[in-house]
């Protein structure tokens, strides 16, 4: 004899997950879980994950952060409050003077228009 939907049996044996389906009633498409990563792979720190977050895909380990001195920096500041984008002859011009590469010069005045920009918002 057939045991009804909801009878003590049938809740049995859905409980083992072997229930049957009732009549026009499908069952429910597992949900998707996300593989874990395998416990092989050593964890990484919170500072090592944003590091790897802020680096661009294919940039690997570069250049360290250039620390201006203060005579570089006041020379920067100067030619900055003259303009704010530099032109290749001024570039050119600072490199040599700073001991530094037009490339670290360019960044510099990137860095500084940015940190200009932040400033006067916030004042605001």
């Amino acid at each position: 004899m057939e045991k009804g939907p909801f009878s003590v049996e049938w809740l049995a044996q859905s409980s083992r997950g072997g229930a049957r389906e009732m009549p026009g009633e499908s069952r429910p498409v597992p949900r998707w879980v996300p593989p874990q990563t395998p416990p092989s792979v050593p964890a990484e720190s919170p500072r090592q994950r944003e590091a790897a977050e802020r680096r661009s895909p294919g940039h690997e380990a570069g250049r360290s952060r250039t620390k201006f001195s203060a005579a570089q920096l006041q020379e920067l500041e100067r030619s900055f409050r003259e303009q704010r984008y530099i032109g290749a002859g001024e570039k050119r011009r600072l490199a040599a003077v700073l001991n530094l590469s037009q490339s670290q010069i360019k960044t510099w005045f990137q860095n500084r228009r940015m940190k200009f920009k932040r400033q006067t918002q916030d004042a605001r």
